[in-house]
C-alpha cells in the first residue's frame, strides 16, 4: 500500500492475534517503523526474536498510564488501538478491569492520538458493542462513545478518528476453534454452549484487511462494518470433526455468563444511516448536538424508513452450511498447521502399531 510509504505506525495491544497478523502484513508494504505497545514483556520478547526486524520497535506500558501511551505516541502517523479486555466471562466477574482498560484507556490513547497530531487513529470494536448485554459488550459500546464523542470538537483538527466493528476472528486467542481441536485431540467431548446459538465467522487476514480499508477510506467519525457469514455452534463443533476425522461426541454444557444467542454487527438505527460499500458498512456519525430545536425529528416528525430495517445479525445474515464451514476452517493456516501435526501423529502411532505386530 502505497499510503503506508514512509510512515510511522503504532499498534496497541500489538503483542496479540490481531497485532502479531498486522505485523505480518505491514511488513510487506514500505512503512518506515512500527510500534509494538503493550503491557506484556514476555511476548514482546517472544515478537522480537521472531521477527528480528529493525522496522520493529517495542514499547512497555499499559493504555491505563498515558504517560507511557504518549511516549509510544511521540512521532507517530497512524494509530491501530487494539488494546482491550476481550474474555466475556472475565470482564462478568471484573467490570471495573474492563472499565479502566476498554473504557479509560482507549479515551487515553484516543486524547494522545490529538494532541500529538496524528494522521489517522482507528480504533477496534465489536459486534458484543451492538445492543450489549455483558461487561465486556458494553465497555467496548462506551468505547465506542468516547471514540465518536471527540470528533465533535476536531473541526480543525488534522486527526481523523474512526472505528471499526468485527465478529468472532476465528483462532485468535481464546477463541472456540482452537479449543475444539485440543478437545478432540485429546479424545474429549467437544463442549458447545447451545447447539443454536450463532456466530460470525471472520478470518484473521479479513479483520486486518477490514482496518486497511478504514485507514484508506474512513472520514472523521466513520464506522467500518464487515460483512461476514455465520454458522451455529453446533455446525462448526461438526465441521471440526469432519474436518480432522474424528469421532468424539458433542456435549452441550450451557450458556456462559453474559453470552448472546446471537451477535449483531450493525443495528437499524446504524443501518439507516450507513452507505453499503460492498464487502462494508460505512455508518456515518449521527452529527447532531445538543441543540435539539434545529432537528423536528426530535419532536414533530419520524421516520418511517427506520423502522422497515432490520439489525444485521449472526442469525440473518448467510448462513454456512456444516461442508460450507469446513471449507472455511480448511483455509485458515492455523488450522493447516494443527491438521499437518494431527496426521503426522496418528501416522506414527499406526507405524509404532504396525511395528509392535510385526514383531
Amino acid at each position: 500500500m502505497k499510503e503506508l510509504s514512509g510512515k510511522r505506525i503504532l499498534i496497541t495491544g500489538g503483542t496479540g492475534s490481531f497485532g502479531k497478523a498486522t505485523v505480518d502484513r505491514l511488513l510487506h508494504t514500505d512503512c518506515e517503523e512500527i510500534r509494538i505497545f503493550s503491557r506484556d514483556e514476555l511476548k514482546q520478547e517472544e515478537m522480537r526474536i521472531k521477527y528480528a526486524n529493525p522496522r520493529l520497535k517495542f514499547f512497555i506500558g499499559d493504555v491505563r498510564d498515558k504517560t507511557s501511551v504518549n511516549q509510544a505516541m511521540n512521532g507517530v502517523d497512524l494509530v491501530f488501538h487494539a488494546a482491550a479486555l476481550k474474555q466475556v466471562p472475565s470482564c462478568e466477574f471484573f467490570p471495573m478491569q474492563a472499565v479502566q482498560t476498554n473504557i479509560l484507556g482507549s479515551h487515553n490513547v484516543v486524547t494522545s492520538a490529538i494532541e500529538h497530531q496524528i494522521d489517522r487513529i482507528i480504533c477496534l470494536s465489536t459486534d458484543k458493542a451492538a445492543y450489549p448485554v455483558n461487561a465486556m459488550g458494553i465497555s467496548k459500546a462506551m468505547m465506542e462513545k468516547v471514540a465518536l464523542a471527540t470528533t465533535f470538537h476536531l473541526e480543525d483538527s488534522a486527526t481523523v478518528v474512526s472505528l471499526v466493528r468485527y465478529g468472532n476472528v476465528m483462532c485468535s486467542r481464546g477463541s472456540v476453534i482452537p479449543l475444539f481441536i485440543k478437545q478432540l485431540k485429546s479424545g474429549n467431548p467437544l463442549t458447545v454452549t447451545v447447539p443454536y446459538m450463532t456466530r460470525f465467522l471472520l478470518a484473521l487476514s479479513e479483520a486486518v484487511e477490514l482496518v486497511l480499508f478504514a485507514f484508506q477510506n474512513a472520514e472523521q467519525g466513520d464506522l467500518f462494518v464487515k460483512k461476514a457469514p455465520a454458522c451455529t455452534i453446533e455446525d462448526l463443533a461438526k465441521a471440526v470433526k469432519n474436518l480432522f476425522d474424528v469421532d468424539v461426541p458433542i456435549q452441550t454444557i450451557g450458556i456462559r455468563h453474559g453470552e448472546k444467542i446471537y451477535e449483531t454487527l450493525a443495528t437499524r438505527e446504524e443501518l439507516a444511516r450507513a452507505e453499503d460499500m460492498g464487502d462494508y458498512y460505512r455508518i456515518k456519525a449521527d452529527g447532531r448536538d445538543l441543540n435539539y430545536q434545529k432537528y423536528k425529528q426530535y419532536f414533530t416528525e419520524g421516520d418511517m424508513h427506520e423502522a422497515e430495517i432490520d439489525d444485521y445479525t449472526s442469525h440473518n445474515t448467510h448462513q454456512l452450511t456444516v461442508k460450507e464451514t469446513e471449507r472455511v476452517i480448511a483455509a485458515l493456516p492455523e488450522v493447516q498447521e494443527e491438521l499437518g501435526i494431527w496426521k503426522m501423529e496418528r501416522a506414527a502411532v499406526v507405524e509404532a502399531e504396525e511395528s509392535q505386530v510385526a514383531r
